[in-house]
């Protein structure tokens, strides 16, 4: 009989088309790292769709890793460049578009309080 292994995936490495292709002009690394990023969250998706992991080890391997923190880093650091770029703090529409991201940023640690 076959062991099953109990991890839900190990990934050491993924490649996006823009780094097989030889990258892009400005904006190299959002260019590279949020496809990157997306890629490594669908193979997540699959090994949990293909694995024999209850939603309890699901959930403890993606709080134990870390994932919502990761993901919410990305919306602070995104709401953080908004305000950096804004030449007057209290313009309304930057300033609301910075909230939105800090918003979005605590929506996904919410959520994963909840699991």
């Amino acid at each position: 009989m076959e062991q099953q292994s109990q991890a839900l995936a190990r990934i050491s490495s993924v490649e996006t088309l823009a780094e097989r292709t030889g990258g892009t002009a400005g904006g190299e690394g959002l260019a590279v790292l949020a496809p990157a990023a997306a890629a490594a969250l669908n193979l997540l998706a699959d090994a949990v769709r293909r694995g024999g992991a209850d939603q309890d080890d699901i959930v403890r391997a993606l709080k134990a890793a870390g994932v919502h923190e990761a993901f919410a880093g990305v919306f602070d650091a995104a709401s953080e460049r908004v305000m950096d770029a804004v030449v007057d703090p209290y313009d309304f529409d930057e300033r609301l578009h910075a909230d939105n991201l800090s918003g979005a940023a605590s929506d996904v640690r919410r959520a994963f309080d909840w699991l």
